[in-house]
């Protein structure tokens, strides 16, 4: 596991006080993988004094990680976050999988197919997937309320 950060100090339309930040970490396709980036969400969140995100990012983090370890890939993914603008922070995972995410309605009685429907809902639909070369990467966007 290798952690990544980034100060860019570039204002990003977020006048001179922003800098955008971003911190990224490598994850096996495995089950505890989730645990993982809840960990590491929940740590950046703190660090960055946005306390009170921690509950929606470690639940949106566990969501696409757990979607990513379900596409059978054997590389590695990549969880991060990243301060894009004084008002929003976005998490994003990487995988190794071009296939799309779709966001199903699952009945009320279902068991599975739940996860991106959360995400949709704790974002107010500000999640989105981007095709890459080798994979994709899909990202939920929080809104920074102070």
């Amino acid at each position: 596991m290798r952690q990544f950060l980034m100060d860019t100090h570039a204002s990003a339309g977020g006048g001179p006080n922003f800098a955008p930040m971003a911190i990224e970490i490598l994850l096996p396709y495995l089950p505890e993988a989730a645990g993982q980036a809840r960990r590491f969400v929940r740590d950046a969140l703190v660090d960055w004094g946005l306390e009170q995100l921690i509950d929606v990012g470690v639940l949106v983090a566990s969501e696409l990680v757990t979607n990513a370890a379900k596409t059978g890939c054997q590389q590695q993914m990549t969880v991060g976050v990243r301060w894009i603008s004084p008002v929003t922070l976005r998490i994003a995972v990487r995988d190794g999988s071009c296939i799309l995410p779709v966001l199903i309605r699952a009945s009320r009685s279902a068991e599975c197919h739940r996860g991106l429907a959360l995400v949709d809902r704790l974002t107010d639909g500000r999640w989105g997937a981007t095709v890459e070369v080798a994979g994709k990467v899909v990202h939920a966007d929080l809104t920074i309320v102070r």
